[in-house]
């Protein structure tokens, strides 16, 4: 968790490396994605060379170009959860100074969201 007036491109690294283990098929346990995606905030040809350097593959809009990439189908899950997060006041707005907090009102967030969608699936 950062400030708010920290830029996202500035946080794209400490992100990446800080990215847990994720268990699948049989071995060693994956690091790191096959691939990264961002919105126009993160658009910058060094973080890509960064991103490729670490064998990772950008997926992100450039500037000034139409964006025919397809990015909107995928980002729109993440954009509408953030949208159901929104829905909770204390986490529209960051009022708590301290990040455990904050930290905390998010996990009870998640938690009405995902209990909201199963019990969605279980009256249908």
């Amino acid at each position: 968790m950062t400030a708010a007036n920290r830029h996202d491109i500035s946080e794209m690294a400490p992100l990446v490396n800080q990215l847990p283990e994720v268990a699948g098929k049989v071995g060693h346990p994956r690091r790191q994605p096959d691939a990264l995606q961002g919105d126009l905030g993160y658009d910058s040809e060094p973080h890509r060379w960064g991103l490729r350097l670490m064998e990772i593959e950008p997926v992100l809009p450039e500037k000034g170009f139409d964006d025919d990439s397809g990015l909107g189908e995928t980002r729109w899950p993440v954009e509408r959860t953030l949208s159901w997060l929104h829905q909770n006041r204390r986490l529209r707005v960051r009022y708590e100074r301290r990040a455990d907090i904050h930290d905390a009102f998010l996990k009870l967030g998640c938690i009405l969201i995902c209990y909201k969608a199963l019990l969605a699936s279980f009256c249908y």
